[in-house]
């Protein structure tokens, strides 16, 4: 190659340099700093998630026939189970409010439920380590949930905390949904962003998106005939994923049977490239984000699902979103394509089967 073909000192390469990416869904833009990977670790290293292997554990409160602390005795459910929280964070009542004192000072009540759900009686078994057919159970209750729900609130939240490192206090795999009577902060500048695209485009931003990844490849970590995992282009989180339906769903309850079961199949397939990352139990954050309810047209929405795991370079180094994260905006050092590749590369086969 020639001095005068050789690329200059000013040439951008998105994989070696800084920049920053634009989320549609938040209107948020994430800091990629791609040049940092390559910086000498001293940093917190914590105790990885271990893999559970007892079925049963007599002092688990969500394990089949135990009793919980308020003195309630689960049944002996043989695959999903529903309660509502024993420490819901909103009340059924709605409380009547006070005028606010000033226009920095203001509150507003709400309404809700928060119930748990225990995806299976195994103490042992999280989601990739289920069968497919138990998966599909756990979709079910989702969409058993969401039918109840929607007839009295607008949100339904639909999310699981896996791990200790996401603040899961209890080690049998369970989810959580909390269903509200307004939007939650992320829904309302969601759907904003996917109302402001539809009204200006015609079409679906998600599906849009969704087609450039399938042209594109980069950043694709699985896809069946339904269903697309990406890691997205905007990702805050390392290994961050999003989940999305290939035609127009609202939410989980609007999907067939064929729709569900290989959303079954992607969410086994996905979770266990996680666990095979770094052979651990990996710790996440994940929830639905489907239509609001009771508020008219919502042919802007489409279905999908968040995954934020905070494990950065191996089971014990977690990435903390602190300082200028905090203070700036999100950031991030391994691209998005760089984690797609590493996550296609791991077996869909769990380490541990």
């Amino acid at each position: 190659m020639s001095d005068q073909s050789k690329p200059s000192d000013t040439t951008f390469n998105p994989s070696d340099h800084s920049h920053r990416r634009h989320n549609p869904l938040s209107g948020e833009w994430v800091l990629v700093s791609p040049h940092r990977s390559k910086r000498p670790w001293l940093g917190q290293e914590e105790a990885p998630t271990p893999l559970q292997t007892t079925p049963y554990d007599p002092k688990c409160y969500l394990c089949a026939g135990n009793t919980r602390i308020n003195g309630i005795e689960n049944p002996q459910y043989e695959n999903t189970f529903v309660f509502t929280n024993d420490f819901a964070a909103v009340e059924q009542q709605m409380r009547e409010s006070t005028a606010c004192e000033h226009a920095l000072l203001q509150h507003t009540p709400v309404a809700g439920t928060s119930r748990v759900i225990c995806f299976s009686p195994d103490h042992s078994k999280t989601l990739p380590q289920l069968p497919q057919t138990e998966i599909v159970k756990v979709i079910e209750c989702w969409q058993a949930q969401l039918n109840e729900l929607s007839q009295q609130w607008d949100w339904v939240q639909i999310f699981e905390n896996k791990g200790a490192a996401m603040g899961c206090s209890n080690p049998h795999p369970h989810g959580q949904i909390w269903a509200t009577d307004t939007l939650p902060t992320e829904a309302i500048k969601a759907d904003a962003n996917l109302r402001r695209y539809y009204e200006q485009h015609q079409r679906n931003l998600l599906l849009d998106y969704a087609t450039l990844e399938l042209e594109q490849q980069e950043r694709v970590v699985d896809q069946n005939e339904h269903w697309l995992v990406v890691v997205p282009y905007w990702a805050c989180w390392p290994f961050e994923l999003l989940l999305l339906p290939l035609q127009p769903v609202k939410h989980l309850n609007q999907l067939n049977h064929a729709q569900t079961d290989s959303l079954a199949s992607i969410m086994k397939s996905c979770l266990t490239r996680y666990d095979n990352l770094f052979n651990c139990s990996f710790p996440y954050s994940m929830g639905w984000h489907g239509q609001a309810f009771n508020r008219g047209n919502q042919d802007h929405w489409q279905l999908h699902a968040h995954f934020y795991p905070p494990l950065l370079r191996s089971a014990s180094v977690k990435k903390h979103m602190v300082g200028y994260e905090m203070l700036a905006e999100p950031q991030r050092d391994i691209t998005p394509e760089q984690a797609a590749q590493r996550l296609r590369d791991c077996s869909t086969k769990h380490y541990a089967a």
